[in-house]
């Protein structure tokens, strides 16, 4: 373990460096955000006006929080990078290494993405306040837990990326594989809550990486209750562990392809 903590620790400084970049990053993040803003402000015509369960303010901070764990997530740098080591044969020279390129993977880009989610973090909740002049009534205790299911958000994400790109060994080229998933999570996960969907598609949405990647910790942060955090949790460790387990099957068949074929 203290190798990946060494890898992360490495990734973040180096992340650090270019603290400024991440900053003017936060730019087209600003941009969606204020766009959304006049898209609520219009939709409701009255703020304390209830859509769905959702007032227009638990609106604005659901956009706000699924938006800061889409653009500090970087997925498709990741995707690129595994597609390209597979495709180049890159990731032979990591077969041997005292380290798996899953973990190696996962704890490289959680550094990077640590880094930009301190920092679309603030950016977004100074956005928000200035935005709704308010934040969500949370605890200590809860605002502690939304940052938990935050981090897990970050490394189910991360993995299913890895998991996606490493089909790279199958089909040569998974880039258009990440583009449809991008796309799948952006406009079932990102703008609107599940509760705004047709009834027949909400229980499809629940058992989908949505509600473990997006839904599960911007609904948190809007409208905490200790059901709703138990459940996205547990449901979050069980993603955790499909998704890792999906990684080092679809990795060792690579692998052992690479040996067979003298890779």
């Amino acid at each position: 373990m203290r190798k990946y903590l060494f890898i992360f620790k490495s990734e973040v400084m180096s992340n650090l460096q270019y603290i400024g970049n991440i900053a003017f990053g936060f730019v087209g993040c600003f941009i969606l955000l204020f766009v959304f803003l006049n898209l609520w402000t219009y939709i409701y015509s009255n703020p304390n006006e209830l859509i769905n369960g959702y007032s227009m303010n638990q609106m604005i901070w659901y956009v706000i929080i699924t938006e800061i764990l889409w653009g500090c997530l970087g997925g498709r740098k990741l995707c690129r990078e595994i597609c390209d080591d597979v495709r180049g044969g890159n990731i032979a020279y990591n077969i041997n290494k005292p380290y798996s390129y899953i973990g190696y993977s996962l704890f490289g880009h959680l550094g990077m993405a640590f880094v930009k989610g301190i920092m679309y973090i603030t950016l977004g909740m100074i956005t928000g306040f200035i935005f709704l002049g308010s934040v969500p009534n949370l605890t200590i205790f809860s605002v502690l837990i939304v940052l938990l299911s935050m981090i897990l958000a970050l490394v189910i994400s991360i993995l299913l990326i890895v998991f996606i790109g490493l089909f790279s060994f199958i089909i040569e080229d998974a880039n258009p594989l990440y583009w449809l998933y991008s796309k799948f999570i952006l406009v079932l996960g990102v703008i609107f809550p599940i509760e705004y969907f047709p009834s027949f598609l909400q229980p499809f949405l629940v058992f989908s990486p949505i509600y473990v990647v997006s839904y599960g910790p911007a609904k948190l942060f809007v409208d905490f209750s200790w059901e709703v955090a138990i459940k996205v949790l547990l449901m979050q460790v069980v993603y955790v562990g499909i998704a890792y387990l999906l990684c080092s099957l679809i990795y060792k068949k690579g692998v052992r392809n690479l040996n067979v074929n003298g890779g």
